[in-house]
């Protein structure tokens, strides 16, 4: 970047603080995270966790964003006095910091903005986020257990926290499904990006060969939902079976019937939960899970606002796959909605996906 470049990027990002300030109403957030520390403070504030957690919750998400400005905005004072600084001294150290600085915050300023535009119902909700392999065997079980490291990484890479609910290990490798619940503010905003079918190319390592294979998962995402949405859950429609939990890797085996597999037989959804060591709080974590099911397909039927909040079911298999993960015969990964490539396969697995998941909201919203 040339110091012309650099002053433009510093106008737009000016002008973009602006646009924040005005529409964050500060003063109004600040007083309002005011009222929440008072709330804190008084007698028997912990004697209800729940409503404790939701005043904790929303200080937390007020703080962020307003300490989230506020860093933003001292970034760019800084960048401002370098900027000047370079003028009168024309310094390569400097002009390197300066650049390396517009970049950073250009990004920052990117992320900050998406965050602020995650508005939807459920987007600040905990995900949860299902793995299945398609046909193919031990391959797209392989396959399916990669994209279940890559979103664990970027789960941990933004901070959220990762509990595995439930995990089948594949026949000689991989995974048969999986089941993570990701909790942290707009998790599902993020992660519904990333629902539908994942297609990979690569040499087996199982084809002693060396051939060529196209292997498939889907991922399918849900917002986790409270208590307080109603859905009308009836026992006698409810089939529950429990069994020995035999987690990934042999983690978190039990010598006791804890697992817990709850039917709905009306509809046929089927939930598990191995993650605890507790029948009763495996049973807890099944039953959110059916909620949000139920919950989704009440929606779909009654106002077909389905494909907005869990996306198209469709097969896994050829012509579905909204990503393809290139290894052979070069290393690329492609987002088919908005043609973003990135040629870094190894970071990308490593839970690079902010790029494919920023310009698929970004396109969605019309940003």
């Amino acid at each position: 970047m040339d110091m012309a470049e650099i002053q433009h990027a510093l106008s737009n990002i000016r002008q973009r603080l602006a646009d924040f300030r005005g529409s964050l109403d500060l003063s109004e957030k600040e007083e309002r995270i005011a009222e929440l520390e008072q709330k804190m403070t008084e007698p028997g504030f912990w004697d209800n966790p729940d409503e404790s957690k939701k005043v904790i919750d929303e200080s937390n998400v007020l703080k962020n964003s307003v300490e989230g400005y506020r860093k933003l905005s001292e970034a760019y004072d800084d960048l401002v006095l370098t900027y000047d600084l370079v003028k009168e001294e024309d310094d390569e150290d400097l002009m390197e910091e300066l650049e390396e600085g517009v970049q950073n915050l250009t990004k920052s300023v990117n992320d900050f903005e998406l965050n602020m535009m995650l508005s939807e119902p459920y987007d600040k909700n905990n995900a949860i986020l299902e793995l299945h392999p398609g046909a193919g065997g031990t391959e797209s079980q392989d396959w399916a257990q990669m994209l279940y490291r890559m979103y664990k990484r970027w789960a941990e890479g933004k901070g959220y926290t990762v509990d595995v609910l439930d995990y089948l290990d594949g026949d000689e490798a991989g995974l048969k499904s999986a089941v993570l619940h990701i909790k942290g503010h707009n998790a599902y905003g993020y992660l519904k990006a990333e629902k539908g079918v994942h297609r990979l190319v690569r040499i087996s390592p199982f084809d002693s060969s060396g051939r060529r294979h196209t292997s498939f998962a889907s991922c399918e995402v849900m917002p986790e939902m409270d208590d307080t949405v109603e859905v009308e859950i009836n026992s006698e429609d409810l089939r529950i079976d429990t069994y020995r939990s035999s987690g990934a890797g042999g983690q978190h085996v039990n010598t006791t019937d804890s697992a817990v597999r709850i039917t709905h037989l009306p509809t046929n959804i089927v939930v598990t939960c191995q993650n605890e060591r507790s029948q009763l709080k495996n049973r807890d974590a099944a039953m959110k899970m059916l909620r949000s099911k139920l919950y989704q397909r009440e929606l779909e039927e009654q106002q077909k606002e389905m494909d907005e909040i869990r996306g198209e079911q469709k097969e896994i298999g050829w012509g579905n796959q909204i990503r393809s993960y290139v290894f052979h015969p070069y290393n690329m990964v492609k987002d088919h909605r908005t043609n973003k490539e990135i040629g870094n396969t190894s970071a990308v697995m490593d839970g690079n996906i902010d790029p494919f998941i920023d310009g698929y909201l970004r396109a969605s919203m019309d940003i």
